[in-house]
């Protein structure tokens, strides 16, 4: 091979065609086509939902009409957000605090087997015992407020946060390892060179369970003793047989799940740019 052709980029190399990038109208239509399933069968449960209840199948108290849940979700629109807020911080602070404890616990363990031999039974035991068991020892220790929610939290998104940072940190190629040792770098800068960029779609899986984990470990907090939060509102309203505004705090509850899951995937999309799986060129050979 000649020298000018080791010198050229892969897409230039010989047998080597580069494929121009989507357009904007491109990426709408991929991102249509991946959206209509799920929309088309949101579209047949809710239609499922609604023929129930005008046939009167079920009960009122039971299943309320997507009409009275809808009532409910616009007359009490402030209510709701107020406690939808309350909900929503206690997550995301849990949800914050469990990535950072849980990255530290994984770079820990993957660079000290001791560490990693002694934390992991503890773990795996901590992550087995149901939260909802411990939930009231909680709110003895901690009171009524916030605090016990986000502890929840904490320890329900901190498991699958742990787990997908340890294994990205050894998923690391260790011929690639041995290269940069080969050629003087040392620990740290292997580990913010290669080490924690490779970890990062391992973490972010993670990240997109642990989150949706967070709401329910919030919620979970607020079944247990609480005076605000989509948990209370749930409570109230299971209490009274109020079942629209039962549904309506499930609803709320599921879309602040599915918002958060999507606003990782999207900041997944802009700090991976490099990812295999969000390339928008590529090269194909024709040999």
């Amino acid at each position: 091979m000649s020298q000018s052709a080791l010198t050229k980029s892969p897409g230039e190399a010989p047998g080597v065609v580069r494929r121009a990038g989507p357009s904007l109208g491109e990426r709408l239509t991929r991102a249509a086509e991946q959206s209509w399933r799920p929309v088309a069968l949101l579209l047949v449960c809710f239609a499922a939902w609604w023929a129930i209840s005008a046939a009167r199948l079920v009960k009122p108290y039971l299943v309320p009409s997507p009409g009275a849940t809808l009532d409910v979700l616009t007359g009490k629109a402030g209510y709701l957000w107020q406690h939808t807020w309350v909900t929503t911080y206690e997550t995301l602070l849990g949800f914050l605090i469990a990535t950072a404890v849980g990255v530290l616990a994984a770079v820990v363990m993957v660079y000290s087997s001791t560490v990693e031999r002694t934390l992991y039974p503890i773990l795996l035991f901590a992550q087995v015992v149901p939260k909802i068991a411990i939930a009231p020892l909680f709110v003895v220790w901690l009171g009524f407020g916030i605090e016990p929610k986000i502890l929840i939290a904490v320890l329900i998104a901190f498991f699958p946060v742990v787990i997908s940072m340890v294994t990205g940190l050894k998923a690391v190629d260790p011929e690639t390892l041995q290269l940069s040792a080969t050629m003087g770098a040392r620990p740290w800068q292997t580990f913010l060179k290669i080490r924690f960029p490779a970890s990062l779609p391992h973490l972010f899986s993670g990240l997109k369970v642990a989150v949706t984990l967070a709401v329910t470990g919030a919620v979970v907090g607020e079944f247990v003793g609480a005076n605000e939060g989509l948990g209370y509102v749930i409570l109230q309203a299971n209490g009274n047989l109020d079942t629209p505004m039962l549904f309506a705090g499930l609803l709320v509850m599921s879309l602040i799940g599915v918002v958060l899951f999507v606003a990782v995937e999207i900041a997944e999309t802009l700090l991976l740019p490099w990812h295999a799986s969000r390339r928008e060129t590529s090269a194909t050979t024709t040999y």
